[in-house]
């Protein structure tokens, strides 16, 4: 490539990187949402190479790798793989939150932590963007600027439309993030509980989008359970008050069943516990669990939502219930 062609295209780059910074800063995104990263991956999200007109701005579906793809092709920034969660955290993240961005607009119902996510400019600021360098510009971001809470709103409130919500044994409720094994902890929470945990408190939910989006850490504590954030926790924890039985349950889509190691894990992290441990992993239906009964653990059990009413011990020494090895009294026994 000729070198003047060279230094014509680097000025290009630059010239565009420095205008979508200015367009951040007029949009009031703080320091970290309107640097470099934040204005490629703008970029990426408008399908905008340095030489086309802002009128040009497009609306492509991107995940994390494509948006990095786009900046390497179109600005000749490389940013290494472990680049992905500067880009997520620092300017994806907060462009979401603020209704510049939305995130998988063609499946709502896709989970949080999904490797299919991918995020889409928001049509009204792809419509703003688009005037950026004119003279509607300035009276277009005023007009925007003065909407954006109603948008943010409106953007969240279809959000909340899809997400799952779980009626607790006490009748209050908890919104889940759409998709992923949320519908299995509903069930589990309106269905298992009921039928095999009666009376039961729900102490412990999880969730991708928030780990602890229910808890109850009173609840917990007086069990002698303290959860550190770091920890990995089963997705759903319930107190059998009338047995002082700890239920530990797994909710198994794809992947995480109650095997031998994760068994020993729980038991663990639990050892402090003055309520009788029981592991189960949670399935969907039959065609589930058939990829995992071979990992299934001795001495823990089975629950199958199509087939709500029955359960799969695994021993048969005892039907639901704690083992010797993880009742308190014994356990303290063995500890002295």
């Amino acid at each position: 490539m000729p070198a003047d062609s060279s230094k014509r295209k680097a000025a290009a780059r630059k010239k565009r990187r420095s205008e979508t910074i200015e367009a951040l800063t007029a949009l009031q995104f703080g320091p970290k949402q309107r640097n470099e990263i934040a204005a490629y991956t703008l970029l990426a999200l408008l399908d905008l190479q340095p030489d086309a007109s802002w009128s040009d701005a497009q609306a492509p579906l991107r995940g994390i790798t494509p948006i990095i793809d786009f900046i390497a092709a179109a600005y000749g920034n490389h940013y290494a793989p472990n680049t992905r969660e500067t880009i997520r955290d620092d300017a994806v993240k907060f462009f979401v939150e603020e209704g510049l961005l939305l995130r998988n607009p063609d499946d709502p119902n896709r989970p949080t932590n999904s490797g299919k996510t991918v995020y889409q400019i928001e049509p009204t600021a792809l419509a703003l963007l688009r005037t950026f360098g004119t003279h509607d510009w300035t009276p277009a971001l005023a007009h925007y600027l003065a909407s954006r809470e109603t948008l943010k709103y409106e953007i969240a409130r279809k959000r909340d439309l899809a997400r799952v919500p779980v009626t607790l044994p006490d009748g209050s409720q908890v919104a889940l993030s759409p998709g992923g094994q949320n519908p299995l902890i509903k069930a589990i929470i309106e269905q298992f509980c009921p039928a095999f945990a009666p009376g039961g408190v729900v102490l412990y939910i999880g969730d991708t989008e928030n780990k602890f989006v229910h808890l109850e850490t009173a609840g917990l504590a007086a069990l002698g359970v303290t959860l550190d954030s770091a920890a990995k926790i089963p997705d759903v924890i319930v107190h059998d008050t009338k047995r002082n039985w700890l239920l530990l349950i797994e909710a198994v889509t794809s992947a995480g069943p109650v095997d031998g190691k994760r068994r020993k894990e729980l038991k663990d992290l639990f050892a402090n516990c003055n309520a009788g441990l029981v592991f189960v992993t949670a399935f969907e239906n039959r065609r589930a669990m058939q990829a995992f009964v071979s990992q299934i653990a001795w001495e823990s059990e089975v629950w199958i939502a199509e087939d709500p009413d029955h359960m799969i011990h695994f021993n048969g020494e005892r039907f639901l219930g704690p083992y010797p090895d993880v009742m308190p009294r014994r356990r303290e026994t063995n500890e002295q």
